[in-house]
Order: C-alpha cells, then structure tokens, then sequence
C-alpha cells in the first residue's frame, strides 16, 4: 500500500495531463458532436494499439542492425502512426467523423490511449524513476502521441474537399507529418524537457486552428444544406418537383427502372431530406445549450429508410447519391441519428 501511495504522485503527472486536454478539446466542440461513450471507446482501442506496437515494434528491431537510438527515430514512428492511423481511417470509413472538430477529438483520443497503455508500462517498469521522467512523459510524450493522430485526422479530413467517400490516399499527407512530428521528438530523446516544452506550446495552436476551420465548416454547412433540404422537401410536398432538375433526373431513370422502384426512390429522397434537415436541427439545439437526441419516430424513418434501401438495390442507391449531393459530412450525419 505505501509503495502505491508513493507512486500515485508519479502517475497523475504521467496520465492526467492527455485525459485533461482530451476533456478540454471535448469542452471547447460547442456543437457536441461526440458522445462521450464513444470517445472512452477510442481511448481502448488506442491503449490495445499500444499493445499490438510492442511485439511489432521488437520484431522489428530484432531485424534492424541500427540501434535503439535510431530506431527510436525513424522506424517506430512509421510503425505507431501508421498503427493509430488506421483507427482514424475506420472511424472516418464507418461515418464516425464528418468534421475537423471530431476528427482532432477522435484522433486525439486514439492517442491518448495509446499513451497512457504505454506510460502504464513504464510505470511498472521504471517505478522508482524521478518525478522529472513522468512530467516529460506526462506533458510530452503522451501530448504528442495525441497530437500526432490528431493531425493526422484533421489533415485527412481537411483534404477530402467534400468527397462522397473517405479515400485513404488524401490521409498519407496527414500521416507524413504525423510521422514527421513523431521523428521529431524522438530527436530530442537526450533533451526531454524542451521536446515537452515544444509539444506543450505547439499542440494548442494546431488544435485551435482546426477547431475554429470547424466551426466555421459546420456553420456554413448548416445555413446551405438547411436552404437546400428544405426547398427539396418544399419541392416534393408542393407537387412541383416534376418541374425542377431533380423530377427530370427521376424522369429519365424510368428507362432504367421499373415504375414501383421510381416511386421507392422518391420516398427515399424524401426521407432521407427530412431526416438531414432532423440531424442539423439537433446540432443547431446543441450549439444553442439545449440537449438534442433522436426520437422514436426518428428511428422509426430509418427503419423504413433501410426497406427502401433493399427494395432499391445497390445500383438504385448509386443512381439516387447524385441528388442528394451526398458527401463526408451527409453520410456523417445520418450515423448521428442512427446511433
């Protein structure tokens, strides 16, 4: 019990600064686009990454004749980001992340488990070591290994450029520089209190930049895609949607379609509108203070939205993306009132 009173000290300065600005960045996202469930989720499978490294990591070096020095600096960057980076990717490919602000928190959070799975580690193993070794830990290593996944995320998403799908090509940007942040800490392995320094000033300006493109992403998405779902629902509820683009779109898939699998489409579109115009209506309640969370007939939409799916078929639902201008954000968005 003494020896774990006289550790206590050590582990809070090594595991509480990352949980502190993990909770700051899920504080400072006004829209509260991440569930806090979720967020706890990513920090274990960001500690069970760490996990996985060590084994890679020691195979690795057993078959690298360059030293630890070195392959401190070049090689278990490319291993550890790439690793984290995957997670990120899942994430982003499953509609987990639509935005800069959720990509940094999740990316954040990724890291964040990896890193307190590792100072866990060397709590056990270095457990007389100097209250000096756990700041840096602390303030450095961990913030880095979230910053690092948090700049990866943010630089992948920043380069979709509202494309319908997440492509794993527009994060290898991302994942060079987190490589190269990573790298460059380990640089300073022989002075750690200024690449703690460095880490600790640096991370805050990036975030904040991110947050504040978010922010300003999220709200001109709101105002356009609010004018543009409501005037399809307009158009749809007026009987005039014959005459716009959209009805000559429908129009011209009668060739290709059958009439009862037109009408489905239709129905498709429509639910799918109400529902986009259902999920920024909640972020707008969110960033406003108000608690916001789907209803029953929310959920009830859905389950007719996924009848509809099946009876359109895949090449139905190809041929209905481009009228709903389906992208990143949108297909974010409908796992919103999903979940």
């Amino acid at each position: 019990m003494a020896s774990l009173m006289q550790q206590l000290p050590s582990a809070l300065v090594a595991l509480l600064p990352v949980l502190v600005f993990l909770a700051a960045l899920l504080w400072l996202d006004s829209y509260k686009l991440l569930a806090p469930p979720a967020v706890l989720a990513v920090i274990g499978v960001g500690a069970a990454i760490a996990a996985a490294s060590y084994p890679l990591n020691a195979f690795l070096l057993g078959r690298a004749d360059i030293g630890v020095p070195a392959f401190s600096r070049y090689v278990s960057p490319l291993t550890e980001e790439l690793l984290k980076g995957l997670v990120v990717l899942v994430l982003v490919r499953t509609h987990r992340i639509g935005f800069l602000v959720d990509a940094a928190i999740f990316g954040f959070a990724v890291g964040a488990g990896f890193a307190l799975a590792e100072n866990l580690y060397y709590l056990h193993l270095a457990a007389e070591a100097g209250m000096g070794t756990w700041i840096v830990r602390g303030f450095g290593t961990a913030l880095m290994h979230g910053g690092a996944t948090a700049l990866f995320a943010v630089a992948g998403m920043a380069l979709q450029s509202g494309a319908g799908a997440a492509t794993a090509l527009r994060f290898v940007p991302g994942y060079l520089a987190a490589v190269a942040l990573h790298s460059t800490f380990n640089h300073f392995a022989d002075r750690p209190l200024v690449a703690a320094i460095g880490t600790a000033l640096l991370l805050p300006i990036l975030l904040h930049v991110a947050f504040e493109r978010s922010e300003r992403a999220v709200g001109q998405w709101l105002g356009q895609g609010f004018d543009a779902d409501a005037e399809m629902l307009e158009l749809i509820h007026s009987g005039r949607l014959s005459d716009s683009h959209v009805g000559s779109y429908l129009q011209s898939l009668k060739s290709r379609f059958h009439g009862p699998v037109v009408a489905d489409i239709l129905c498709y579109i429509r639910l799918y509108t109400e529902l986009a115009l259902r999920a920024k209506g909640i972020l707008i309640m969110r960033e406003n203070g108000f608690e916001a969370a789907p209803d029953e007939p929310t959920r009830a939409k859905f389950e007719e939205m996924r009848y509809l799916e099946r009876s359109i078929g895949a090449t139905g639902l190809r041929a209905v993306r481009p009228m709903l201008h389906i992208s990143q954000k949108e297909l974010w968005q409908m796992y919103m009132l999903d979940k």
